[in-house]
């Protein structure tokens, strides 16, 4: 059984929140963007790492996080899980996500509306990471699934050189950028690499059994060179 709790329409398509009640009586929430499925919360391990892996790549204390895509949460929640972290800011582009969270439908996230150190804004990434450079500790990039498996082609420019290179550009020295793929990412990892502002990039494979079946995700990560 499929329960909505939410539709709402926006220039980027129709958003959809959705609560499905499995056979064996446990419920799970859906997200549904443009009729196409984005994600749901059976697994979130591999969003939550989105967050962890960047997070324990860097040293020190008052850590500046940027979240490129809300979806359900996770990603921010893990980031404010972490003592260590001053400040997230999320760029979503659908309104009525934000909406959601800030009525608190979004368990994940539902405790920290008020939490100081959160900023939900409604935006494309692309224009936060152009305000800053040089600004963020880590920033986290959940936009479609990754390169692989697009929603809104209009995305493929983030994944870009040129986009590539406009994130490594707002992280500090040393900074870590992390991005989820629904699926391997290798050629990805090559495109950081070769930027002349990127230190290292790795791809961190990631499966997951869910539905009987085993996926395999993906988080690419990649370090902005020191300063000097």
């Amino acid at each position: 059984m499929i329960e909505t709790l939410g539709r709402a329409e926006g220039p980027r398509g129709e958003v959809a929140l959705r609560r499905r009640t499995a056979d064996d009586g446990g419920t799970h929430l859906e997200l549904v963007v443009d009729g196409v499925f984005a994600m749901d919360d059976v697994d979130t391990s591999t969003e939550r790492a989105l967050a962890t892996e960047a997070l324990r790549r860097l040293p020190g204390r008052d850590l500046r996080v940027l979240v490129g895509g809300l979806g359900l949460g996770w990603t921010a929640a893990t980031a404010l899980a972490e003592p260590r972290v001053t400040a997230v800011e999320v760029a979503e582009l659908h309104a009525p996500l934000v909406r959601w969270a800030e009525e608190g439908r979004l368990p994940a996230v539902a405790a920290v509306p008020g939490d100081p150190r959160l900023r939900l804004r409604t935006g494309d990434v692309v224009d936060v990471l152009a305000e800053h450079e040089g600004w963020w500790d880590a920033v986290l990039l959940d936009v479609d699934n990754g390169p692989g498996f697009l929603v809104h082609e209009s995305n493929e420019a983030l994944y870009r050189p040129a986009g590539l290179a406009r994130a490594v550009a707002a992280l500090r020295p040393s900074g870590v950028l992390a991005i989820w793929s629904s699926s391997p990412a290798p050629r990805l990892r090559k495109e950081l690499t070769r930027l002349p502002t990127t230190a290292d990039a790795e791809e961190l494979l990631l499966p997951v059994a869910r539905d009987g079946r085993e996926f395999t995700y993906a988080v690419v990560l990649a370090r902005r060179a020191a300063a000097g």
